[in-house]
């Protein structure tokens, strides 16, 4: 493989949101393509219990567009009230305040993307227990994430979203899912404007990875 390649696809896989092009068509044959590579993903048992709802309809990605939208508004008055009672330094603000932004956009353009994405997964979590609820969802995650990174690759962009969770009843009733089916995120997919992304700031590796035992940054020796 091209590391280079691959390892740029892995690093500007960006959540997007004021670059979405919600005026460029989505065609079907490229997210007929996206979904054939997702569902190589691993599955628990290989039981592939999956299912991507595909919203095209502008009805009802209106009607989803405003619950996520009301969903996002409780979202963020809680947030001040919890930066208000703890303040975590300048730069973390800084960068805080600039993914606020950018949700703020999603949330009022949510109705306008032109292509959103449901994956969901049979079975419910509530009655599970631990094991049972991260097997639940590892078997449907990796692939939303596959399929976001098959997006990426061509050209597409697409943000990681669960506000519409807090509606999961009032999304289901929309889109006729099941009682017996779990909604796993929601998609906004659409072409980007501009040309490219750059790998994120994040906190060092080795400030976030622990040796052995928890909390020991300590790197082993390469004879171990």
């Amino acid at each position: 493989m091209d590391l280079t390649v691959v390892d740029k696809l892995l690093t500007t896989t960006r959540s997007v949101r004021k670059r979405l092009d919600l005026t460029r068509p989505v065609p079907t044959a490229v997210l007929q393509a996206c979904l054939e590579i997702a569902i190589q993903a691993p599955t628990g048992g290989n039981s592939q219990g999956w299912n991507f709802m595909i919203i095209t309809d502008p009805a009802k990605k209106e009607k989803i567009g405003d619950l996520y939208r009301d969903s996002f508004n409780i979202y963020a008055r809680a947030r001040e009230e919890q930066a208000a009672s703890q303040g975590k330094g300048e730069l973390y603000e800084q960068q805080q305040t600039r993914v606020v932004k950018s949700a703020l956009y999603l949330a009022k353009n949510m109705r306008r993307v032109p292509v959103m994405v449901i994956p969901c997964i049979h079975g419910r979590v509530e009655t599970l227990d631990p094991m049972a609820q991260a097997g639940l969802y590892g078997s449907i995650l990796p692939a939303t994430w596959s399929l976001m990174l098959a997006l990426r690759a061509r050209g597409l962009g697409a943000a990681w979203t669960t506000l519409h969770l807090r509606y999961e009843k009032e999304v289901a009733a929309i889109l006729g899912i099941p009682d017996n089916v779990t909604q796993a995120a929601l998609l906004p997919v659409a072409y980007y404007t501009g040309t490219d992304f750059k790998p994120a700031r994040r906190n060092p590796v080795p400030t976030v990875t622990s040796w052995n035992q928890w909390g020991n940054l300590q790197e082993p020796s390469s004879d171990t």
